[in-house]
């Protein structure tokens, strides 16, 4: 479980074609520290699990399933990534309820600086649209981010300038794919009202 409260800008050093899957090795120091075979990290917003790992980078594999439905399939030597640790059992949850788990991709449709801040508009698939709501929680690149306006195949977020130089969405720009994670409390609530038959529609 994460928070979406990124930990460090990290960097794909290699890409290794496996096939039917292929190996990231990911440079992050912070993250790193006191990793462990097994251990966890989410990159992009995806939860990965760490194969091998030095002071201050790890690898880890990636499927063919989660290369198609995230936008890891994309990444390259060299392409910086958004690194977080699984959250604590008592730490502060900063962020949100984040899984790791993404449920579709976005793109980036449009950038509007401000003095003080910057609006981004980003594509939203048509599933995902009943998910995203004005002043709801949503994960962009495994960021946990608040909604400012929610429309019909999109919605727009406001970054501050810590997101903007710490963050992957400071250098994404128009064209470019992100992960997208809807809140998993809206997943449950709508399932638990269909089992009840109080879904929509009823």
């Amino acid at each position: 479980m994460f928070t979406g409260i990124v930990e460090e800008l990290g960097e794909i050093t290699a890409v290794e074609n496996l096939g039917d899957s292929c190996r990231f090795r990911v440079r992050g120091p912070v993250v790193t520290e006191g990793a462990k075979h097994g251990d966890s990290i989410a990159v992009n917003g995806v939860c990965l699990t760490v194969v091998e790992h030095d002071a201050d980078w790890f690898t880890a594999d990636v499927m063919a399933e989660t290369l198609d439905r995230s936008s890891l399939g994309a990444l390259a030597e060299g392409s910086r990534v958004n690194l977080e640790r699984p959250m604590a059992l008592g730490a502060r949850l900063g962020g949100h309820i984040v899984q790791g788990h993404v449920d579709g991709t976005g793109q980036v449709l449009e950038r509007k600086p401000s003095e003080n801040w910057e609006i981004i508009r980003i594509s939203l698939p048509a599933d995902l649209t009943r998910y995203v709501v004005e002043k709801g929680s949503v994960t962009v690149d495994g960021i946990s981010l608040t909604v400012v306006d929610a429309g019909p195949d999109y919605f727009t977020v406001s970054l501050i300038p810590t997101t903007l130089a710490l963050t992957t969405l400071g250098i994404k720009q128009p064209g470019d794919p992100v992960n997208l994670e809807v809140d998993v409390v809206a997943k449950y609530v709508e399932r638990l009202l269909a089992n009840s038959g109080q879904g929509a529609g009823q």
